[in-house]
C-alpha cells in the first residue's frame, strides 16, 4: 500500500434492505464515528453499504463498519482481503459480524449464514439476549488498543454471542462473563451448539484484532443504539425508546479513539 500523507478513512453505516434501520441508530453511529475521526483531522467517506467498497479502499487507510444486515460479498472480500494485506486497518464494529439470515423452523429468530466475510473478518454472529447491563473485562491492557481502559468496565449493550473462526491466530482485547444475566435459550436451536464459549465454559469474546499480511481487522461486539424511528412497532421498547449504551461510556470512547489512532506494525 503505497504511504498516504493524510490517511484517510470510509465508514460504512447502515441496515438491510436498503433505507431500513434493522433496529438501530445508524445516524447517531455515524455521527459518532465521524466526530472522532474529525478529531484527529482524518478525511472520510461514507456509504451506508459495501456497493462501491473498492472505490472507497484505493484511497484509504482505515475502514470502519457499524451495520446490521449489509456484509460485503465474495466479490467484495476480494477487494478487501488484498487491502489488508497491503496494511489497511478495518475496525469492524457490532453488527458487522452478522449478515444474510435464514429461517429456521420454530423459531422466530433467524440463524446467519456463514460467508466469506466471516472468515476475512474473523468471527461470525450468533445470537444476543435481551439488552442488559454486564462488566467488560480487558483482557490485553498492554495492547495499544486498549491503552487508557481500565481492567473492566460496566456497561448496557446487547450481550453478544459470536463464534471465532481462527481462534489461533485471533488476539482477544475484550471479554465478558455475562452469567445469569444474559441467558439464550434458543441459540442450541439454531446451531449445532453454543460456540460462543470460550474453553472455560462461561467467557465470551467481545473483542479482538488479527493480523492479515501488513494490515489488521479489529473487531468490537459492542455498541447497540436507537431511537424510536429504528425501534417502530417494537412495543418492547415503549419505556426506552432512545437507547444509546456504549456510546455513552468513556471507556468506549477510548477504544475507538485508539482504534482510530492505531497503525498495523
Amino acid at each position: 500500500m503505497a504511504e498516504i500523507k493524510f490517511p484517510r478513512a470510509h465508514v460504512i453505516t447502515g441496515g438491510f434492505p436498503a433505507g431500513s434501520p434493522a433496529g438501530h441508530d445508524h445516524d447517531h453511529a455515524r455521527l459518532r464515528l465521524l466526530t472522532l475521526l474529525a478529531e484527529k483531522s482524518m478525511p472520510a467517506s461514507v456509504a451506508n453499504d459495501f456497493g462501491d467498497l473498492a472505490k472507497w479502499l484505493a484511497v484509504s487507510r482505515l475502514l470502519v463498519t457499524y451495520v446490521a444486515g449489509p456484509y460485503p460479498d465474495a466479490a467484495q472480500c476480494a477487494a478487501l482481503k488484498p487491502w489488508l494485506e497491503a496494511g489497511g486497518h478495518w475496525l469492524a464494529l457490532h453488527g458487522t459480524s452478522g449478515g444474510r439470515a435464514e429461517r429456521v423452523d420454530g423459531v422466530r429468530q433467524r440463524r446467519t449464514v456463514k460467508t466469506e466475510h466471516h472468515a476475512l473478518l474473523g468471527c461470525m454472529f450468533l445470537t444476543h439476549p435481551p439488552l442488559c447491563k454486564f462488566t467488560v473485562d480487558v483482557r490485553d491492557a498492554t495492547h495499544p488498543l486498549t491503552q487508557g481502559v481500565s481492567g473492566s468496565f460496566e456497561v448496557e449493550d446487547e450481550p453478544y454471542f459470536v463464534e471465532l473462526q481462527d481462534a489461533a491466530n485471533t488476539h482477544l482485547l475484550l471479554t465478558a462473563d455475562y452469567g445469569a444475566r444474559a441467558v439464550s435459550d434458543i441459540v442450541t436451536r439454531l446451531y449445532p451448539a453454543d460456540s460462543s464459549l470460550q474453553p472455560d465454559g462461561k467467557t465470551r469474546v467481545l473483542g479482538y484484532t488479527r493480523a492479515l499480511g501488513k494490515g489488521v481487522v479489529t473487531y468490537f461486539a459492542l455498541g447497540h443504539c436507537h431511537n424510536p424511528a429504528s425501534r417502530e412497532g417494537r412495543p418492547q421498547d415503549a419505556e426506552r425508546p432512545v437507547m444509546r449504551g456504549a456510546w455513552e461510556s468513556s471507556a468506549w470512547d477510548t477504544l475507538l479513539r485508539n482504534a482510530i489512532n492505531y497503525t498495523p506494525a
